[in-house]
């Protein structure tokens, strides 16, 4: 069925909360509703496409879509975050082959284990065989006074024009976006990240923060004014040259887990909650994006917060999370906030389900939350190493087929 929209318009009908031609479609429009690169291999061979693997990102080994996938799942949408110039090979878990920036150069341990240290300090570990890196060592983990926090070098968070000579400049990012605006009908997302919460953990350390929260709420609150300087003055250097080509600003802090908030309500409405908002209303002051944001777990709680604070859009929906369910979620919130996900859940049915269940579940969520537009398809999270390639064609055969208002 051929259709006179175009997928930006489609977009952003549906986040206006108004039933477009179909359901928009979203597979690596941000960091957290792409592909694996193990599964994207596995996908392209199942296909019958011959195509190299880019990596995008080597914190999760995200694929970057190729235009033979992006039109195979219909996708509407396409990152603007800043591409590597230049590649080098890199063996991925499997043993099969990608490429990775040329800059990415891990440490191999006498254990098979990779070492990579950040600019920041950080130290981030993935073990042999190991589909990602985690943080092993935060750099302000040790801090135990304001003075302290105040020798760190805050100025490595800054946005730099040229991070290396193998990377696009500001400028290079600009006139590509720029071109995509025009040569393509795709919405564009700006991955800007724009973290309070989950940047001042990582720099932290996780259990260290949270402590902080509880018992020394100064220290909290100076790392987290840092980050809110730091994330309005990086904002500021990005928008000024894509501001008018980019529809959706992309912003995250993971604030649930499985089964409720990681930190408490009163909590969050007292200290992360007033950051969030100057941050969000810097990014809406001048402009017409939507802000995009994305929070993992049981965010129940926190979703009027969010609507308050005006985020337009919330992802991922983790369906099989505590009060999580899409009917409901759609019921009490799906006139004021679109739903960018839920489409399928990642940790059970994806990733171990058979086919016919991944149907059902597709078909489940979709019943749910298409209803007045506000709803853009995307599965639950990232497309996990051990997700079979049938699971994944089954799921876009199923949308393709329902998808249609």
């Amino acid at each position: 069925m051929r259709s006179c929209y175009s997928s930006r318009r489609r977009v952003m009908e549906a986040v206006e909360h108004r039933e477009p031609d179909r359901i928009p479609i979203d597979l690596g429009g941000m960091l957290s509703t792409g592909i694996t690169a193990i599964a994207y291999n596995k996908l392209i061979n199942y296909l019958g496409f011959n195509e190299k693997i880019y990596i995008i990102d080597t914190f999760q080994f995200l694929a970057k879509p190729s235009e033979n996938i992006l039109k195979f799942t219909w996708s509407d949408v396409l990152p603007i975050l800043r591409e590597p110039k230049k590649w080098r090979k890199f063996k991925l878990a499997d043993g099969s082959i990608s490429l990775v920036p040329f800059d990415f150069t891990p440490r191999r341990e006498n254990d098979g284990s990779w070492i990579v240290e950040m600019s920041t300090g950080a130290i981030l570990r993935m073990p042999p065989k190991g589909y990602y890196f985690d943080i092993i060592y935060h750099p302000l983990s040790k801090a135990q006074s304001i003075n302290d926090l105040k020798d760190f070098n805050w100025d490595k968070l800054l946005l730099r024009d040229n991070i290396s000579p193998y990377h696009e400049t500001l400028d290079e990012l600009a006139e590509r976006t720029i071109s995509l605006y025009y040569n393509t009908d795709k919405a564009l997302i700006l991955n800007f990240g724009g973290s309070i919460f989950e940047a001042a953990w990582s720099l932290r350390g996780f259990i260290n923060f949270l402590l902080d929260l509880r018992r020394r709420p100064r220290l909290a609150e100076f790392i987290m004014d840092k980050l809110l300087e730091i994330n309005k003055h990086n904002f500021k250097k990005i928008f000024n040259k894509l501001h008018g080509y980019i529809q959706i600003v992309q912003v995250g802090d993971d604030l649930g887990h499985q089964n409720g908030p990681i930190v408490s309500p009163p909590i969050y409405r007292e200290i992360i909650k007033p950051r969030q908002l100057e941050l969000y209303r810097y990014i809406k002051r001048g402009s017409n994006v939507k802000i995009f944001l994305h929070s993992c777990g049981a965010i129940y709680d926190f979703i009027e917060d969010f609507i308050e604070m005006g985020v337009d859009i919330l992802n991922p929906i983790q369906v099989s999370a505590r009060n999580m369910d899409t009917r409901r979620l759609k019921k009490e919130f799906g006139d004021e906030i679109t739903f960018w996900g839920g489409g399928c859940d990642t940790q059970k049915v994806l990733p171990f389900g058979t086919p016919k269940q991944v149907e059902e579940e597709v078909v489940r969520r979709i019943n749910d939350l298409r209803e007045g537009g506000g709803f853009v398809f995307c599965q639950v999270h990232n497309i996990q190493p051990e997700v079979p390639p049938e699971n994944i064609v089954t799921m876009y055969n199923t949308v393709h087929r329902i998808a249609w208002y």
